[in-house]
This record gives structure tokens, sequence and C-alpha cells, in this order.
């Protein structure tokens, strides 16, 4: 029960690494308000958790959703002590033959939907001189990625967001990290525009394998609770050793 008495706010919690965010931590004891634009499955994975978990419609590139949804937030529950920036989208294409709308639209989502989160939920936070915010940013946000231009630009942008609000918002007790998953086994990775064989990287991994939600939701109990009180501003990394290096070499 590491977040018992806690109310925790996940974007793109309908499906996938979210979805996996918010089971774990109502069962870890937190009040659970799932957000995402996805309202059919979002409210479905609500009910399946119980009296914990609420749904909440939300566009992460939208102010006015922002505000509603950290008003009604406040409004229930009287507090928010944990948000999980997680919702993301990605489009894959060669720099040179990217549109300009589907950049944008990358950008906005995983780099402007943190950024309102960050700012949002930092002004309650900082209002009560407490809290954890984890930003999902990526490998890619560590390293470059051919055909992931606006993916790539906006994961490190996370990144870099993490830092700047880590050291603002240090001073009020409220902390900021970011986690960096390699390849996770949810919708996003079986996207159409995604060549199936492009995920055999995963099987030469150190670890051999894709991830699980379940083991980067995990990671982000971790910096959501006070077992890591004293990390902020830093960059956990569940790659299952991809940043190692492949291995190689006969018999590999």
């Amino acid at each position: 029960m590491r977040l018992k008495g806690r109310v925790a706010l996940i974007t793109g919690a309908a499906r996938g690494q979210g979805e996996a965010e918010a089971r774990l931590f109502a069962a870890e004891g937190a009040q659970v308000v799932l957000c995402d634009v996805l309202d059919e499955t979002g409210c479905k994975v609500a009910d399946q958790i119980g009296d914990t978990a609420s749904y909440r419609h939300l566009d992460v590139t939208s102010e006015d959703d922002w505000r509603r949804v950290v008003s009604e937030t406040v409004g229930q529950h009287g507090k928010i002590d944990v948000l999980v920036n997680n919702a993301g989208i990605v489009r894959f294409s060669r720099l040179t033959e990217t549109t300009l709308d589907d950049y944008q639209r990358v950008i906005s989502v995983n780099q402007v939907g943190v950024f309102l989160g960050l700012r949002e939920v930092g002004r309650e936070m900082i209002n009560r001189g407490n809290g954890s915010i984890v930003n999902i940013s990526s490998v890619d946000g560590l390293v470059g990625m051919a055909g992931g231009s606006g993916y790539v630009s906006s994961k490190f942008a996370v990144r870099g967001l993490t830092k700047t609000a880590a050291i603002e918002f240090g001073p009020y007790g409220v902390r900021v990290n970011s986690i960096h998953p390699g390849g996770v086994d949810t919708p996003m990775v079986k996207a159409d525009d995604i060549d199936p064989g492009a995920l055999d990287i995963f099987r030469r991994v150190p670890l051999r394998r894709i991830a699980q939600p379940e083991e980067i939701a995990k990671l982000a109990l971790f910096l959501a609770s006070d077992d890591s009180s004293y990390s902020t501003g830093s960059e956990f990394i569940a790659d299952g050793g991809l940043l190692a290096g492949l291995p190689g070499g006969e018999g590999d």
C-alpha cells in the first residue's frame, strides 16, 4: 500500500502502460483518475478497477481540458499527489518525407501535452507543498532513431522539461522524474505504420524480449512513492539492456 491515501492522475490511461499504471496504483492504495480521449475504453477500465478509480476525458493538447480535469479532481478528492504524463503517439516516416502536420501532431501530444500537465498540476502541487510527477519519455529521448524525427524530438524535449521542472518545483517539495522505456508490448508498437520486422531488435537485447506494461508501471510506482524520496530531475531507463549494446558474435 505504498500510495495509500494519495490521489494519482494518469494520462493515456485507457490502455497500454497507462492502464497498467492505473491498475497497479489502485492496488497500492491510491485513488486513481484515469484520463484519455478513448472514453469508452477508459470508462471500462475505471469500472473494472472499482470504487478507487474514476475516468475523465482529457485531450492533453487542450489547456481547457487540463484546467477542467485538475479542477474536477481537486474538487472531488481535495488534492493531486501524483501525476503520470503517459499519453503519447508515434508517427514513422523518413524525415524528408514527414509532413509538417504529422510532425506537429506528435510534438503537440508528446511534448506540449507534458508541458501543460506540468504547468497545471504543478501549480496545484506547489500550492500544497508536495507531489511527484513522472514523465514517460523513451530511450528515443536519449538516442536518435531513423524514421522517428517527431517522436525523437518530442521525447528529448520531455527529458529537458523534466529537468527544468525539477529545478523549479524542488524547493516546494515537488519531485519530477522521467522514465525511458525501450520496447513495450502495447498497442503503440502494433500500429499499422510499424513494420513488424522492426520489433525483432527486442529479441536481440540482453534480456532477449520486449517489456510488458506492468514492468514499466512498477518503475512509475517507485517514482510516485516515498521509496524515491531523494530522486528528482533524473532519468530512469527500463530497456532490457538495449542501450548497453546489442549482443554479437557466434550463437547470438
